[in-house]
């Protein structure tokens, strides 16, 4: 069900750059939509994660596909730019609820010793939706219309939505924790040091993500490149998530969680450095597959330091937290850098993603030294 979800956010955050540039907007009106996929998850997916603590995941996982599916099929029926301004809340709103439920499920119903091989199970998952979202988006676009393209996702969302309503999804072990709930503001988890410094590292990478789903399409139309070549891109960039993540049990037992997120941060922070120097599709295609493997790596072990960490009951609004963090960051970082890529050009806007990457290595080398092992085998 997540990874249907995944596959029409994808597909339509793709469709939507593309369909906005094809439009003639401009970077920062481009860069204005791929933050309105942020804004309303990055100011409530607290409250999201305190809902499920109490009411459970059905409700708000059926909310979020109805919200996607809405979303999705709003420019497939009306054009023009203004539409997407309430599609990219609906979409980006609805896969909130329904990413924030899918996480905290996942850790309830795993075993300590299972959780981060289940966590990398799901990110799987998402690796996969990550390619065949883009890839589909491009190959609908060249041989279709953007409003087709919209059409298809609308259906993909709406098989989410079949699954949750008709699949098995209410016969997990999960229970509301209504009694078990501790009080206290989210301000509160952020005043843990531990988990500080996990939300801080973690907004680095998915931050990484996230600038280039969002800067590569304006380079590729810069250069040239046709929509389906886009997409193989970006799909290389998820096919190495998908690798990575797979290989994920192999290297946990050699690695420990902070080990890892450091090594990520400086693939990353190097992948930054070269993407302005590639030109041709095939060079892009092996750096976005290294960035791949880099982010790819950090979700799963990010999630299982924050279950290990959060206190009893508020696992969910933990995750919450860390939602509204990295929505925060896919709300400025496009804001920010699309008016930088008007106003000094795309390769300084790597270089300076580069090196805000590059700052958090100091902090996840002192912490993969002061833990290396796993929070399991410790």
């Amino acid at each position: 069900m997540s990874l249907t979800a995944h596959a029409a956010l994808a597909g339509a955050r793709i469709t939507t750059s593309l369909y906005a540039l094809s439009l003639h907007a401009s970077e920062f009106t481009v860069g204005t939509l791929i933050a309105l996929f942020s804004l309303f998850p990055m100011l409530f997916a607290v409250q999201a994660g305190r809902l499920i603590d109490r009411v459970g995941i059905i409700k708000p996982m059926l909310v979020g596909c109805i919200a996607i599916g809405i979303g999705c099929a709003l420019p497939s029926v009306i054009s023009g730019l203004p539409i997407l301004y309430l599609a990219t809340v609906l979409i980006g709103t609805g896969f909130m609820a329904v990413q924030v439920a899918s996480q905290h499920t996942v850790g309830e119903i795993s075993t300590t010793e299972e959780r981060a091989s289940n966590f990398s199970w799901l990110a799987l998952g998402f690796s996969i939706s990550g390619f065949c979202g883009p890839v589909l988006a491009g190959l609908i676009i060249d041989h279709a219309r953007y409003s087709t393209a919209y059409t298809a996702f609308c259906g993909v969302a709406l098989g989410a939505l079949a699954l949750i309503t008709f699949g098995r999804l209410r016969q997990l072990p999960f229970h509301s924790q209504k009694e078990d709930i501790s009080s206290g503001s989210a301000l509160d988890l952020l005043r843990n040091t531990e988990m500080r410094h996990i939300y801080l590292v973690g907004t680095l990478l998915s931050s990484a993500w996230d600038l280039f789903t969002f800067v590569l399409p304006i380079q590729g139309a810069r250069s040239g490149f046709s929509a389906s070549t886009i997409g193989l891109i970006l799909g290389c960039f998820s096919a190495a998530t998908f690798m990575v993540r797979l290989a994920m049990p192999w290297i946990s037992r050699r690695l420990s969680e902070w080990q890892i997120l450091a090594s990520a941060l400086m693939l990353a922070a190097l992948c930054y450095a070269l993407f302005p120097l590639m030109r041709q599709p095939l060079a892009l295609m092996a750096v976005a597959a290294v960035l791949g493997m880099a982010v790819g790596s950090s979700q799963p072990n990010m999630l299982a330091l924050l279950h290990h960490t959060a206190p009893a009951g508020r696992a969910a609004e933990a995750v919450g937290v860390r939602v509204t963090i990295g929505n925060a960051s896919q709300v400025i970082l496009p804001l920010m850098f699309g008016g930088a890529g008007l106003a000094i050009g795309l390769p300084a806007v790597f270089w300076s993603m580069g090196a805000m990457i590059g700052a958090g290595v100091p902090l996840a080398w002192r912490k993969s030294a002061a833990h290396p092992q796993s929070v399991y085998r410790e």
